[in-house]
């Protein structure tokens, strides 16, 4: 009888996985963000034309993953590290050129601090995905997941905004509120673009904020739940 050589879908190698399309792009925005960086101080426009590339590049890996089938767990990890850590880099400038600096280290505490918590969180639950929040009790974060759209604003907003600002600052100790209130008083395009990003910007940090709590609720109810077990 004639033996059955019929065998499963191939496995992919590592090298395979690592050369994926939408993993070469996310290896692209790091090398254009540390070169971005390095000349942030010496060349400014090329600076946000980069970092903003950059942040464009985001959604056009994740496009690809989906179209090529190329979707990995290294990529979203990739993805979620880049972005972190460029708009981390991005705040701890802007902390050295505006009064009071500590305002934009509370925002990076707040944004590492928050996506750390979902992550980890997301893997207490047993998801793939730490945008899986379709059993969360609030609105504004399920419509933050949920819709595209309006995630795509939100993280725009907030990276227009922190280029803006970055723009406007003549020297290393400008007052942030000076600057805040002079840009958006004028009446110019900038004023326009300053609104339209704070708005923005003010929902993506208090989604943040229920990202933290929610989170942080599911790890506490996680090791009291492992208490009460037999």
């Amino acid at each position: 009888m004639a033996k059955n050589n019929k065998s499963g879908p191939r496995k992919p190698g590592k090298l395979s996985v690592y050369l994926y399309i939408p993993n070469i792009i996310g290896y692209t925005r790091v090398f254009m963000n540390c070169y971005a960086f390095a000349i942030c101080f010496s060349n400014k426009w090329l600076f946000c034309a980069l970092y903003f590339i950059s942040f464009v590049c985001d959604g056009v890996d994740g496009w690809c993953a989906r179209k090529f089938n190329q979707v990995s767990t290294f990529g979203a990890v990739l993805d979620m590290v880049t972005d972190r850590i460029s708009t981390a880099c991005l705040l701890v400038i802007l902390s050295q050129v505006y009064r009071p600096g500590m305002v934009f280290l509370s925002l990076l505490a707040l944004d590492i601090a928050s996506h750390w918590l979902q992550m980890y969180s997301t893997f207490l639950l047993g998801k793939v995905s730490h945008k899986d929040v379709k059993d969360s009790t609030n609105w504004l974060f399920k419509a933050y997941y949920g819709n595209r759209m309006f995630m795509a604003y939100c993280c725009v907003a907030c990276e227009v905004l922190y280029i803006t600002l970055f723009l406007l600052a003549k020297n290393d100790s400008e007052k942030l509120m000076d600057v805040l209130k002079a840009s958006i008083t004028e009446g110019s395009p900038i004023s326009v673009l300053v609104g339209l990003s704070l708005f923005g910007w003010a929902i993506k940090q208090l989604v943040n904020v229920i990202q933290m709590k929610t989170a942080a609720d599911i790890c506490v109810l996680h090791d009291i739940n492992k208490k009460v077990r037999p």
